[in-house]
Formats: C-alpha cells, sequence, structure tokens
C-alpha cells in the first residue's frame, strides 16, 4: 500500500536525522519513565497533530485524541471508558500539573454535533460517531438557536462551546475537582486555527478565546 510507504519513507528521516539527535531523550524516558507536566486533549483530525503544533520534545505531554476532543462527564457504568481512563492514568498516576482541551477550527465532530448529522445511522454508518457526539446535545441548543446550524459563525460557536463543555465535564471528575480547588491542576482550553495557524487560549473569566503572539 503507497500509504504505508510514505510512513516508512518518513521513519526513515527519523531514524536518519531526528533519533539521533534526540537519543538522549528517548533514553532518559526509557530509563527514567515518562514525567509529563502537561495533558492535552485534542481531536484525532490529520492536521491538529499537537506534539507538531507545540514542538515539543519526546516525554513532554501526555495525550489523548478522539472525535470533536470530548471529555464525558464522571460516570462509574460499565463500559470501556478510554477518556476517562487517560485523565485518571495523567491526573492519579503521572500527576500532571495541567490539562489542555484544544479544539480546532473546521472540527468536522463539532459539524455533526451541531447539525446532528448521523443521528439514527446503524453503526459502520455514523452510529458511533452520533453516539459519541451526543455529549454536546446540551452545548449545541444555544449555539443552533443564535446562529442556526450552517455557516462559519455557528461553526465556530460550537467549536468553542465543545471546549467549554469538556472542561465542564472535567470538573465532574473527583479527584480533578479537588485537585483543581488544591491549585495542583490547571484546567485550560484553547482553539487552534488551521486556517491561519493561530492558537488561541480560553480566558475563563470573561469567556472569550484570545490569540497567543
Amino acid at each position: 500500500m503507497p500509504e504505508f510507504a510514505e510512513l516508512l519513507k518518513g521513519y526513515r528521516r527519523f531514524r536518519q536525522d531526528t533519533y539521533p539527535r534526540q537519543r538522549a531523550r528517548f533514553e532518559e524516558t526509557v530509563s527514567q519513565g515518562q514525567h509529563p507536566k502537561l495533558m492535552i486533549i485534542g481531536c484525532s483530525d490529520s492536521r491538529v497533530d499537537p506534539a507538531v503544533i507545540f514542538d515539543v520534545d519526546p516525554g513532554e505531554i501526555f495525550v489523548v485524541r478522539n472525535v470533536a476532543a470530548l471529555v464525558p462527564p464522571f460516570e462509574t457504568t460499565p463500559g470501556q471508558h478510554g477518556v476517562s481512563a487517560a485523565v485518571e492514568f495523567a491526573v492519579q498516576m503521572l500527576e500532571v500539573r495541567q490539562i489542555l482541551v484544544m479544539g480546532h477550527g473546521r472540527c468536522g465532530g463539532c459539524q455533526a454535533a451541531l447539525r446532528r448529522d448521523f443521528v439514527d445511522s446503524d453503526p459502520g454508518k455514523g452510529g458511533f460517531v452520533a453516539g459519541w457526539i451526543k455529549l454536546l446535545d446540551e452545548a449545541r441548543e444555544p449555539v443552533a438557536r443564535k446562529h442556526g446550524l450552517t455557516g462559519r459563525k455557528a461553526e465556530l460557536a460550537m467549536e468553542f462551546a465543545a471546549i467549554r463543555q469538556s472542561l465542564a465535564n472535567l470538573r465532574t471528575f473527583p479527584w480533578v475537582a479537588e485537585k483543581e480547588q488544591d491549585c495542583a491542576l490547571k484546567l485550560r482550553g484553547a482553539h487552534f486555527s488551521i486556517k491561519e495557524g493561530v492558537l488561541y487560549s480560553l480566558d475563563e473569566e470573561t469567556g472569550e478565546f484570545l490569540p497567543e503572539d
């Protein structure tokens, strides 16, 4: 397959150029383990790789990615809680100091949540996507009422709302809320504009997303 062949080309560049430069860092993470101080919850979108955007070295960030960078609320019902497991591991075992929820522009998951795409679809035809982005049902209502269901203004408002919803859901995890209250953990929201290549950070006092220099 040509796609995998292209990956191998990148791997060979990594082995020739990047790995020799970073070898000491890789060996350190093997001998001493990983000790990232920051967790990033990002979208699976191929255009928004956190390691590329923030230009970080191996071992510096603990990353979980999924459709629309969503965090479900805390719950203990039976099931496969992948994001919750990652949050638990990052906060309780790795003891990260900050969690960044990073959404992005032109997010297909947020667009689907806004327009209610795939509702009532079968698994394999959008059903799994619909079940996941249902997490945004409550957040979409004020966006839809104010901005409608289409257009960049509505999409951007939905992307911002999704970030705020994930931050709110993070605060339903008891150990997250406790550590935030004790100032042992900081929660942050950000939005990466693919078109501009600019990161916007959420000012939780004003609720505005402001560009970083």
